[in-house]
């Protein structure tokens, strides 16, 4: 419907009590639905609306109708009527909801799917971006703030007092939840609106109904060989992701796939022994290449051995071939996909491909008859931005299955450079947006949502705790290190060593647990808690830690318990301000994936590209797949 800024006269809105607002805004809302709550008398009922449909009554009761009023305010109303009464409503965009997710009366509001917007087309593509990047932008304080400096600059005080207020008195498990979606009655009205639209802005991560949307996927369980050394995400990644890979080689006809960043060749071995298709594994790591070709070797073994068994005829399947070369270029991958499949275990130096060398004229023509598709479980950083322009580039490769990871390492186009091939933008309706992400925004966007979720209390707690411990430390470092201060110091995985410590500790004595949460020993120094105490000793300690990781001596001046007196403070807003920041991680990685999607969609219609969850989130949060081929 085209915003004309008038109101559309139903007739009948002088018998009805004012509606109220339905908080989405006004888009092209064709073919689209949402799923209304409507209370009435105590009781909750579930309609689901389409747009095309909304004058008629399918999914309502006998003799009510629904109908929506547009109004100046871009806000879309809502009357329920029908033996004479008004009931009040709420309204979620595409969500669909059954009356028997509603549970003892409780709110479901945090829990409900709520994306209101779709990347079908490129137009639908970039008004997706557009949305994203004007919500983002009066957040630029939280999005380029870095969490070390939270005690130094007093970041909290960029943030709404309100919100602040509120959260540093929530249950922990509840804070852990905002970069899920999740919001609880009584927080102000500001905050509830700040984590709904991140969540309607942030790209769906439920896993994807595989077998409905792609055709041919078979999903066969890894036999015990085949996942041999794979951990639970690892085999989950590597049952689903092979199935896909699988299904849309035959659907390109192509007779080779070649997996990009193959690390131990988990993925490029199902491909191999499992679906029968000859497959190239490249990998930057030597290493990874000879553990490949062990591995494979003992597989290949194994399958030989079963077929003498059963006296079958059939050829065992050849073992993957494996690359060594670090892959920096869209030129150098186009010239490893030449390289003839016979030949096994190459190694390649950055001499030997230089990014402007250019292919040979008999890979050009006599090798390069043969087909393939490009896959990547987590290719890194650049890595997964290489594989879709060479997709583009070369038509050789017929399609592309890509799952990026690590954000962080994208490099990106500054105001000064002119560089084409940057990972971050990559679609031309982005560049001419002109927004950039810069270092923390992409650090940001490797914050999982899911895995905050699963954090229980006690390890969110201790989370929080080493996040106070750290930021505690940079004003250490500001007051007597400052030209350390100014290099951006890292003090590595102290954290994770700080926390099996803690966790090995609180295993040999659990009663700690309790007595660090109470105030009960008098021999602690007077206004002290026996968690104070306790936590400033382990701050000394994790100071101590860090001054010997940077080479760094104790300064003799330095008064540990001062500096975490003057922190503790305000230890309470850590938790609430990292899980608000946190929060707009998802989002930014919407945006990332987004651009990469709409890249391919500025292609024409001769590419067909979709971009799916294919793995469950709570095993694989990085679980989006760009899939596109050539039609």
């Amino acid at each position: 419907m085209a915003d004309t800024g008038e109101a559309i006269p139903l007739g009948f809105e002088e018998h009805f009590p004012a509606p109220l607002p339905i908080t989405v805004d006004l888009l092209d809302y064709s073919g689209r639905s949402w799923t209304v709550r409507v209370k009435k008398r105590g009781e909750n009922v579930f309609l689901t609306l389409g747009w095309e449909n909304f004058v008629k009554d399918n999914n309502l009761e006998d003799g009510k109708h629904l109908n929506f009023i547009y109004d100046r305010q871009r806000t879309f109303y809502v009357i329920i009527f029908g033996h004479n009464m008004c009931s009040e409503f709420r309204s979620f965009p595409q969500v669909v909801v059954e009356v028997d997710d509603y549970e003892n009366g409780e709110e479901v509001i945090g829990k409900m799917k709520s994306n209101k917007y779709s990347c079908n087309t490129r137009a639908e593509t970039l008004e997706w971006i557009i949305a994203i990047i004007d919500f983002l932008q009066p957040f630029s304080f939280l999005i380029n703030a870095h969490v070390v400096n939270f005690f130094k600059d007093k970041q909290w005080e960029a943030v709404d007092e309100e919100w602040m207020s509120c959260l540093k008195d929530e249950k922990p498990e509840n804070i852990l939840l905002i970069p899920s979606g999740g919001v609880q009655d009584h927080w102000p009205a500001s905050l509830k609106e700040f984590v709904h639209t991140l969540r309607s802005l942030s790209f769906p991560r439920e896993q994807a109904d595989l077998q409905a949307i792609l055709a041919d996927v078979d999903m066969v369980p890894l036999s015990t060989v085949l996942s041999q050394g794979m951990n639970l995400k690892k085999k989950h990644e590597v049952e689903v992701l092979s199935s896909v890979v699988s299904s849309v080689v035959k659907s390109v006809g192509a007779p080779t796939v070649v997996d990009v960043g193959a690390g131990q060749g988990y993925l490029a071995q199902v491909l191999s022994f499992q679906y029968k298709h000859s497959v190239v594994a490249i990998d930057s790591s030597s290493h990874h290449g000879k553990v490949t070709d062990a591995r494979a070797a003992r597989i290949r073994k194994h399958f030989a051995a079963q077929m003498r068994k059963s006296g079958s005829g059939n050829k065992c399947p050849d073992v993957p071939m494996t690359i060594t070369c670090r892959v920096l270029s869209t030129e150098m991958l186009k010239a490893l996909t030449d390289v003839p499949l016979e030949k096994n275990d190459m190694d390649f130096n950055g001499s030997s491909l230089d990014e402007g060398q250019s292919r040979s004229q008999s890979s050009s023509d006599a090798t390069r008859s043969c087909s393939l598709v490009l896959a990547g479980l987590h290719a890194c950083g650049d890595l997964s931005v290489t594989m879709l322009r060479t997709f583009m580039e070369c038509e050789e490769v017929k399609a592309v299955v890509s799952i990026g990871c690590c954000y962080n390492l994208l490099s990106e186009k500054s105001s000064e450079d002119s560089c084409s091939k940057c990972g971050y933008p990559m679609s031309a309706g982005l560049k001419s947006l002109g927004f950039s992400l810069g270092k923390n925004a992409r650090d940001l966007a490797c914050q999982s949502a899911e895995r905050w979720s699963s954090l229980g209390e006690d390890a969110g707690l201790q989370n929080f705790e080493l996040h106070s411990f750290r930021a505690a430390f940079q004003m250490v470092l500001s007051k007597h290190y400052p030209e350390i201060l100014a290099t951006s110091p890292s003090i590595g995985r102290q954290g994770k060593a700080f926390r099996r410590q803690q966790q090995r500790k609180s295993i040999e004595t659990p009663a700690a647990v309790d007595t660090t949460r109470k105030d009960t020993d008098n021999k602690k120094p007077m206004g002290q808690t026996s968690s104070n105490f306790d936590m400033c000793s382990s701050f000394e300690k994790f100071c101590l830690s860090a001054f010997s990781r940077l080479n760094l001596e104790h300064p003799r001046d330095l008064d540990l318990n001062a500096t975490w007196k003057e922190a503790d403070a305000f230890t309470e807003l850590i938790g609430p301000y990292w899980s608000i920041r946190a929060a707009l991680g998802p989002v930014l990685e919407t945006l990332i994936l987004l651009d990469r999607l709409m890249f391919l969609q500025e292609q024409g219609d001769s590419i067909k590209v979709v971009m799916l969850p294919i793995f469950e989130p709570t095993i694989s949060p990085r679980n989006v797949a760009i899939i596109a081929r050539r039609l």
